[in-house]
């Protein structure tokens, strides 16, 4: 289901992040509350690819705050997003007998990593602020 990226000796295995944002639209755009529940493999595939590039952005983003202030709002922010990935992407995938709960859970690690890509965007405007404006 999921291409990769090449492999690196050294590196993980990465999914493609315009594979990963297309899933993330289609597992946002299920219905849960109705009886069409997308198939368990379908969404533990999700869950897997969902997580392995979480584990990659919250990384990236962890060694990027370290160019900017902790206490500025996108410092804080980023930490509140790190703080809730460390708890999400550390839980085991549901069971395959649950279809509902692994939809429930590649719903909540995609809206994980869009909240990823957020604090990591104004991650990035603040290190482009300070670059222009450095402390005095």
């Amino acid at each position: 289901m999921a291409s990769l990226t090449p492999a690196i000796p050294g590196k993980a295995v990465v999914p493609d992040k315009v594979e990963v944002l297309e899933n993330v639209t289609r597992a946002l755009g299920w219905d849960l509350t109705g009886p069409d529940v997308p198939p368990a493999d379908v969404a533990l595939g999700m869950v897997e690819q969902f997580t392995r590039y979480g584990v990659v952005l919250a990384d990236n983003l962890r060694v990027r705050c370290l160019s900017i202030t902790a206490d500025s709002l996108a410092g804080r922010c980023a930490q509140a997003t790190l703080g809730e990935a460390s708890r999400r992407l550390s839980l085991p995938p549901p069971p395959a007998s649950a279809p509902r709960a692994a939809a429930r859970r590649a719903q909540n690690l995609a809206r994980l990593v869009q909240g990823l890509h957020r604090a990591a965007g104004e991650v990035g405007e603040e290190q482009a602020r300070t670059r222009r404006h450095p402390p005095q």
